[in-house]
C-alpha cells in the first residue's frame, strides 16, 4: 500500500457502515479509505464479547463490499501494527505511507472521537475534509436550538416537531393522520399466556476467529457467545431482511407488549434492529417508512399503537437522545445528582442472584448482548437507582454489555432517564418502582424466592423495601415533585415503627446485596 500514491484518505469509523452515504455514489482511484480495528477501541470499558465480534464482523464484511464495487480500501486488523494503540496514531501512518495531500472524516457520534480528530487535524499538514454521517434526521444542535434557555427538554415537543418535518403518519394538513399524537397509554399489555411469540430471524456464523483474536491480543471481555455463534445482521442485506422479518411477524403485537416481562422468550415482539442502524447498515427513516408501510397495507391486522410506538422510539426517542448528548457532552458524563456512592453487585456480571427479575434480565443480557428498554430501565436501572449506585458504574455496565451500546444512545439514557443523574433534564422524575410495577408487567414474580407483597422479612422483595428507602433518603428534594406528591402521601400514611422496620430492612439489603 505504500507503494501506491493517493490523493485523498477517508476514515470510516466501526459504526459508520453506511452503504448509502454519498462517498460512495462513484468509484476514484484517487481515493482510498482506511477501516481500523484499534485496541484502544476495544478496551474503555470492558465490553460484551458479541460486541466487539458484531463491530469487527460489520466492518470486515463492509470493507470488503467496498472492494467488491471498485472502491480502494485499508483495512487493518488488530494484531497488525498493534503498538500503533490509537485511532488517529493508525491514521497518520497511513497519511505518510500513501502521501494523501487530503484527510477525510465523517463526524463521529460520540465526544471522545470527535475531539480526538478534531484535535488530530489541528496537527497535520494535509488538507482536511469533515462531513455528515448521512444517517440522523436531526442536526447535532436539533436539542440545543429547540429548548434554548430551558431548564428540561420535553421530548414529546421534539417528537412532534421530527413527525412533521419528515411527514411521518401526518395527514395533509400537518395533524396526526389518526388524530392523536401518542399511544403510549396502549402499550403497556401484559403478555398473554396463549399468545404465540414468533421465532426469531438469525444470521448465525461461525465467530471463533475473531475471538481468538481477541484472546490472542489479551481483550477482557464480558457476556457470553455460545460455541462462538454470532447471530446479529453484519451487512445491510441482513439489515433489511431483520426490518422485513420484525415488520411481516411482529409488528402486529409489538407496541401493545413491549413493556411486558417474561421469562417465556427473550425478545418478544422486539425488532432486534437497534445493532443494524446504531452502525448504519439501515437508516432510521427506511425503517420508520417500511414499517408504515406494513400498516397502511395490512390496518385491519396491524393497529395503530403499534405503529407508533415503533416509530416514536426510532425519530422520537433515539433522535432525542442523539441531541441531549451533544447538547450536554462534556459535563454530561460528570453528572450524579444524588451523589450516589454504591457499586454495582458483582453478580450484574454474572447473573447470580436469586432475584428472578434481576437473573433473568441480566442474564439475558450476558447471553444475547441485549435487553429491551423495560428490562434496561425498571428492572436493572431501577435496582441501580434505589441502590444509590455511582453513575459511572452503571454507565459503565450499560456501555459495555449491549450491543448497540455506544456513548451517545447509552449515556443519555442511563445517566439521563435511568438514574436521574442529571436532576431532572430529561426525565421529569425518578423512573423507580417497587415489586408492585414488576408483577404488573409480566410473570418474574410468579415463582420467585422472595415475596412480592412484603416489605419486611427475609422473603420480602428487596425492591419493597429500597424503594421506600429511596423516598425517604430524597424527600426534601422529590416531595415537591409535581408527579411525585401522591406517593408520598402513602409513604405519611405509614405508622413510625411500620417506616422504621422497612428502613431497617433497606439497610441489611445494601449491606448483604451480593447475597441477595
Amino acid at each position: 500500500m505504500a507503494e501506491k500514491q493517493y490523493k485523498t484518505l477517508r476514515l470510516i469509523l466501526g459504526d459508520q457502515l453506511n452503504s448509502q452515504h454519498s462517498w460512495f455514489a462513484k468509484t476514484d482511484d484517487s481515493v482510498v479509505y482506511c477501516l481500523f480495528e484499534c485496541l484502544n477501541e476495544t478496551a474503555y470499558v470492558k465490553h460484551h464479547i458479541q460486541k466487539i465480534t458484531g463491530f469487527f464482523l460489520a466492518m470486515r464484511a463492509f470493507a470488503g463490499e467496498l472492494q467488491a464495487a471498485g472502491h480502494r480500501v485499508i483495512y487493518q486488523r488488530l494484531d497488525e501494527d498493534s503498538d500503533l494503540l490509537s485511532l488517529t496514531d493508525k491514521v497518520a501512518k497511513f497519511l505518510a505511507e500513501t502521501k494523501a495531500e487530503r484527510f477525510e472524516y465523517q463526524l463521529p457520534d460520540e465526544y471522545r472521537l470527535d475531539e480526538e480528530l478534531r484535535n488530530f487535524c489541528a496537527d497535520i499538514d494535509q488538507e482536511i475534509g469533515v462531513y455528515d454521517s448521512e444517517h440522523f434526521l436531526s442536526e447535532r444542535d436539533a436539542i440545543e436550538k429547540t429548548f434554548a434557555g430551558k431548564k428540561t427538554y420535553l421530548m414529546e415537543t421534539f417528537y412532534r416537531k421530527m413527525r412533521q418535518k419528515h411527514e411521518l403518519l401526518m395527514d395533509a394538513n400537518g395533524e396526526p393522520a389518526t388524530d392523536q399524537w401518542n399511544y403510549d397509554h396502549d402499550n403497556r399489555g401484559k403478555l398473554p399466556n396463549k399468545l404465540e411469540i414468533p421465532s426469531t430471524l438469525r444470521f448465525t456464523r461461525d465467530a471463533t476467529e475473531i475471538v481468538e483474536l481477541l484472546n490472542k491480543m489479551g481483550v477482557e471481555t464480558m457476556g457470553r457467545m455460545k460455541d462462538n455463534q454470532f447471530d446479529y445482521p453484519i451487512t445491510r442485506t441482513e439489515g433489511l431482511e431483520a426490518l422485513e422479518d420484525f415488520c411481516q411477524n411482529r409488528l402486529e403485537h409489538f407496541g401493545t407488549y413491549q413493556d411486558a416481562l417474561t421469562v417465556r422468550h427473550d425478545l418478544l415482539f422486539h425488532s432486534r434492529l437497534s445493532f443494524a442502524m446504531n452502525v448504519k447498515l439501515i437508516s432510521p427513516l427506511e425503517v420508520c417508512q417500511r414499517v408504515i408501510t406494513e400498516w397502511e397495507e395490512r390496518p385491519e391486522e396491524i393497529a395503530i399503537n403499534q405503529v407508533e410506538g415503533y416509530i416514536r422510539q426510532i425519530i422520537g426517542w433515539r433522535e432525542y437522545m442523539r441531541g441531549v448528548y451533544w447538547a450536554q457532552m462534556p459535563g454530561y458524563e460528570e453528572k450524579n445528582h444524588f451523589n450516589h456512592t454504591a457499586k454495582l453487585p458483582d453478580w450484574y456480571w454474572t447473573g447470580a442472584t436469586k432475584m428472578t427479575c434481576l437473573s433473568q434480565s441480566i442474564n439475558e443480557s450476558l447471553d444475547n448482548a441485549y435487553a429491551h428498554h423495560i428490562q434496561r430501565l425498571m428492572v436493572t436501572g431501577n435496582f441501580a437507582l434505589l441502590l444509590g449506585a455511582h453513575p459511572d458504574e452503571v454507565d459503565a455496565w450499560y456501555l459495555g454489555v449491549y450491543i448497540d451500546a455506544i456513548q451517545w444512545v447509552e449515556i443519555t439514557n442511563t445517566r439521563g432517564m435511568s438514574q436521574w443523574a442529571d436532576g431532572g433534564l430529561v426525565a421529569t422524575k425518578p423512573y423507580i418502582s417497587s415489586a408492585n410495577y414488576i408483577h404488573k408487567q409480566g410473570d418474574y414474580c410468579k415463582n420467585c424466592q422472595y415475596d412480592r407483597k412484603a416489605r419486611v422479612g427475609e422473603k420480602a422483595c428487596p425492591f419493597n423495601s429500597l424503594y421506600w428507602d429511596f423516598l425517604d433518603r430524597h424527600e426534601e428534594e422529590l416531595r415537591k415533585n409535581f408527579r411525585m406528591g401522591m406517593i408520598y402521601r402513602v409513604w405519611d400514611r405509614f405508622e413510625g415503627e411500620q417506616k422504621q422496620g422497612i428502613l431497617e430492612r433497606a439497610a441489611w439489603v445494601k449491606e448483604h446485596v451480593e447475597s441477595l
